[in-house]
């Protein structure tokens, strides 16, 4: 099997597991517990603390969370009343959340894209007034890759006095967080960590309410017994993003440069400059993107979010560029990383543009 899937999630890193395996297996102890083996797992918990902040922005407090769904609830939900504004691309966990605010009575307000998936700055101009009190957007797309412009929006948030919240899920660690940004989500299973953990980083200052009530675990801001396991495993996979961050860099690079040349007869949806190179979403006139992934049983990709797979309807984020149905039902997202080689993007290409050929897609 050829994984290229890395933006729904990625593989395990062996350094991850085994940081995390004593964890699991003998020093089982509760890290909110006052004894010594309790103390001994806190201690875990605050050297993955530590780890996970070095790349993020200084002066500001890291809550776990049990993912980059609950940090982001958190985020919006326990911050000041106002207005929210977003992008009509952001993760269903920020637009789904936003809709459910929307419907209690609080302005919100999409942002709309351009035809090259980038934020029209000025929409956001004109929209993120006073009335604003706070602004969310995605550092890299989830669906198509592109690079949002998160520090000129953070600008004009604080100019309006809104708070600014990024989505850093799929760029920690693989694009620098601006330090405008107030609060920030990431989740570990995004980065060679594990699943089932993430954070919110909170700058100083900043006073959201929690979402969970409980024991006042996590400074009072998130409660729930944490697991030493997950926090380790996310920490050492935050050492590695930053140890091997060039090794990776050029790794990535590299592969999206043969991907593209291998993917020559596809049209790339988004920006082709402002962009993560490890997610290329591809489309050809006339394809069908489901029967393709049935054809294609031995690649792991995508037809989009993982989160929206099965709804059978297109993607919002490819519906915003412009597309009609029928290119965002013929788009693939194909994504791939730190453990992909040459020779399994090269092949996983090779059998996708004969399913397509197969199936008479045609450029767009």
């Amino acid at each position: 099997m050829i994984y290229l899937d890395y933006q729904a999630t990625t593989p395990l890193a062996p350094e991850a597991y085994e940081a995390m395996a004593p964890l699991l297996r003998d020093q089982f102890a509760n890290p909110h517990s006052a004894h010594r083996l309790g103390r001994a797992a806190a201690a875990q918990v605050e050297v993955a603390r530590e780890e996970i902040g070095r790349l993020l922005p200084g002066g500001g407090r890291l809550v776990f969370t049990s993912g980059a769904t609950e940090a982001l609830n958190i985020a919006i939900q326990g911050a000041p009343l106002g207005g929210i504004v977003t992008v009509a691309t952001e993760h269903a966990a920020v637009l789904d959340t936003v809709e459910a605010l929307r419907r209690r009575g609080r302005a919100v307000t999409l942002l709309p894209v351009g035809t090259d998936g980038l934020v029209d700055m000025e929409a956001a101009a004109r929209h993120i007034d006073s009335t604003v009190s706070l602004v969310v957007t995605m550092l890299i797309n989830n669906e198509i890759g592109v690079v949002q412009p998160v520090a000129a929006l953070a600008d004009l948030a604080h100019r309006a006095g809104a708070l600014f919240l990024c989505d850093a899920v799929q760029g920690y660690g693989r694009e620098p967080i601006p330090e405008s940004c107030d609060m920030v989500a990431i989740s570990a299973h995004k980065i060679h960590g594990p699943k089932g953990v993430g954070a919110l980083w909170v700058r100083d200052g900043v006073a959201i309410e929690p979402l969970i009530h409980g024991g006042g675990q996590e400074q009072g801001l998130r409660s729930g017994t944490l697991s030493p396991a997950l926090c380790a495993g996310f920490g050492v996979a935050a050492r590695l993003m930053r140890e091997r961050a060039e090794e990776d860099r050029v790794h990535v690079a590299a592969l999206g440069a043969l991907a593209r040349h291998l993917f020559a007869g596809w049209t790339l949806n988004g920006s082709a400059t402002q962009r993560y190179p490890g997610n290329l979403n591809l489309r050809k006139e006339g394809l069908d993107g489901a029967r393709l992934l049935s054809y294609c049983r031995n690649i792991a990709f995508s037809l989009g979010s993982a989160c929206a797979s099965g709804s059978g309807r297109p993607s919002h984020v490819l519906r915003a560029l412009g597309l009609s149905d029928s290119q965002a039902r013929g788009s693939v997202r194909v994504g791939f990383g730190r453990y992909t080689q040459r020779e399994e993007l090269e092949r996983a290409a090779e059998a996708l543009n004969e399913a397509a050929a197969a199936q008479g897609g045609v450029a767009g």
